[in-house]
């Protein structure tokens, strides 16, 4: 891996674009493409490294503010753009399977391993799900983290589609599986925070249309989290419910939590907030939360 000297977007502030050196920056090869992927070491003594997965149609960006706060109370951060979304490459929000995730976020954790510190993993939304998917069905994934940390995971959808197109994307899964439709995502179901729906507007990288594959995919990785969720690895575990979410159907979410098959674990919901947690305008009190529990356990 190298520094690279980009010119990039300042997420801290919509207007402005200045040159910044983005340290240890490298591509990963994976499935169809090249999946970015980011370090940034912590501003003083380090005591961690959190790796963080963003969720669906968006990239790594879009935590800036998140980063930053890691990194200032002592922690490395490896993340990126998981395969189809933000700069990666391949087809724009499409995955083949969702194995892919899968592979990405092994990558970061090995990537994290890499200091020789506590390593620990943390998942919004459709990166929450994928979250589940990797430490359940990869052991060394497991063995590499102290803990994991869920904001507002991807568990059901709160406006799941009808039946009848339910069942034609189940045909075209089979015949035509990189045709693409408008997610239907509403951007102000997303955050309460008009500073960064503002942002989001001038925002090329994200995603708003996915393929038909891609949705497969989730719905299946969806229903394997719940059928396993008493299998999930006896890790700990927190958490994090967005109280208001029109984005994720939150009593999915607790339902898979009371079906953990451990003690070890955490579930805190937020009333009045909205699906992203970490954009909200607590979002100071809902990373103290999180930064608390991994402090607790280094």
């Amino acid at each position: 891996m190298k520094w690279i000297n980009h010119t990039v977007t300042s997420y801290s502030s919509v207007s402005s674009v200045h040159t910044v050196i983005i340290p240890y920056e490298s591509m990963l090869k994976n499935g169809e493409g090249a999946v970015v992927m980011i370090t940034e070491k912590a501003v003083g003594q380090p005591v961690g490294t959190v790796v963080i997965v963003h969720g669906a149609g968006e990239h790594h960006g879009r935590y800036e503010w998140v980063r930053q706060q890691w990194q200032s109370h002592g922690f490395h951060v490896v993340t990126g753009d998981l395969p189809g979304q933000g700069r990666t490459t391949g087809r724009r929000g499409h995955i083949s399977s969702f194995a892919q995730y899968v592979d990405t976020i092994k990558q970061w954790v090995l990537e994290a391993q890499e200091y020789s510190l506590p390593v620990f993993l943390f998942g919004h939304s459709m990166g929450g799900l994928a979250v589940i998917t990797t430490v359940m069905k990869e052991p060394p994934v497991v063995d590499a983290i102290r803990a994991v940390a869920l904001s507002s995971p991807c568990l059901a959808l709160y406006h799941p589609i009808n039946k009848g197109l339910d069942r034609l994307s189940r045909i075209l899964n089979v015949t035509l599986p990189t045709v693409r439709f408008h997610a239907g995502l509403k951007p102000q179901n997303k955050t309460r925070n008009q500073m960064v729906l503002a942002r989001d507007e001038q925002d090329p990288l994200l995603v708003e249309a996915v393929s038909v594959r891609w949705y497969r995919e989730l719905v299946e990785a969806m229903t394997n989290a719940h059928a396993h969720a008493a299998h999930f690895p006896e890790i700990p575990l927190f958490v994090m419910q967005a109280g208001d979410d029109k984005i994720v159907e939150k009593s999915s979410v607790y339902n898979w939590f009371k079906e953990v098959g451990h003690s070890d674990k955490l579930y805190k919901e937020y009333p009045g907030l909205y699906h992203e947690l970490l954009n909200e305008p607590e979002r100071e009190d809902v990373f103290n939360d999180v930064l608390c529990y991994f402090q607790r356990l280094l």
